[in-house]
């Protein structure tokens, strides 16, 4: 006769309401703090005058105000050369910047990758190590570079460095590496596909969360950049350049230029924003086994 044994109850973790409210009112709490320094940048563009120059200085504001935007369009209005042309050069170097860059990084890392060539690991190391100069470095050798070519004085002179960037070669490059399986272009390949039908059609939508990144770092960069060595053109001149100059006339502008900091992050937020729900949705999309 065979004994019966006693049934192992088995305990199922599941995490209770309570776990639930903790966790989000954690992430709550460090998001709030996160954004922090985005309120206070607006609550000082809607301080008077008296309220900007407090001691001790308040957090939020007390009698809001849009002065400080009006005084900010009235001088930019007093500029001589349009200010929709300083909007219109920003916009212009920062999209062509970005868009070129991406192509280009995402090019050159998909043949340093995935296509053997002679010399494609020192090349790779030549740009691994160039990561290590800071851009101040490099600018006096640019400059002769962009003076022999003759782009002293043009966009192409903004435009064509940003191409060259080698922080997003290095992103797309890793990113590449990692995700795209060798499997998957080799059967691409069998198939008759030639390699810019592989890179646009294959790779290019596997690794989106990568070049989305590098758009939002990129128009980032480019969209806060001030002076210019290339540039003496007033009419070439980008927005943060004219917004500087506007703001140099002592602390009586200085309700101007806390609303120039505001106008001055719109742009960049609205393109994170934009993007950082597509990123979160490949980057929950784009697994996949080899």
């Amino acid at each position: 006769m065979m004994m019966k044994l006693p049934k192992i109850k088995r305990r199922s973790f599941n995490r209770s309401v309570g776990g639930d409210v903790g966790i989000n009112l954690m992430l709550f709490i460090f998001g709030a703090f996160m954004f922090l320094p985005m309120i206070y940048a607006v609550s000082q563009s809607l301080k008077p005058l008296d309220e900007l120059w407090m001691f001790p200085p308040r957090f939020f504001v007390i009698n809001p105000t849009f002065k400080n935007f009006g005084e900010l369009f009235r001088l930019m209005s007093e500029s001589w050369v349009p200010f929709s042309r300083y909007i219109f050069n920003t916009a212009f170097v920062s999209i062509a910047g970005t868009f070129g860059h991406l192509f280009l990084a995402s090019m050159a890392a998909y043949a340093m990758t995935k296509i053997n060539f002679p010399g494609r690991k020192g090349m790779f190391m030549l740009v691994y190590y160039s990561l290590m100069f800071n851009s101040t470095v490099t600018s006096l050798s640019n400059f002769i570079i962009m003076s022999a070519l003759g782009w002293i004085d043009t966009y192409w002179s903004l435009i064509i460095p940003a191409f060259g960037y080698t922080l997003g070669f290095y992103l797309m490059r890793q990113f590449i590496e990692t995700t795209v399986p060798d499997s998957v272009l080799e059967s691409a390949r069998l198939d008759g596909a030639k390699e810019l039908t592989i890179y646009w059609k294959i790779v290019m939508p596997m690794v989106k969360p990568a070049w989305l990144t590098l758009i939002v770092y990129s128009f980032q960069g480019l969209w806060n950049s001030g002076t210019s060595i290339y540039i003496y053109s007033e009419q070439l001149k980008t927005f943060n350049y004219a917004i500087q100059q506007i703001l140099a006339g002592g602390i009586t502008r200085s309700g101007a230029a806390a609303a120039s900091t505001v106008i001055m992050m719109i742009v960049p937020i609205s393109v994170f924003v934009v993007t950082q729900s597509n990123i979160i949705e490949t980057m929950a999309s784009s697994g996949m086994k080899d």
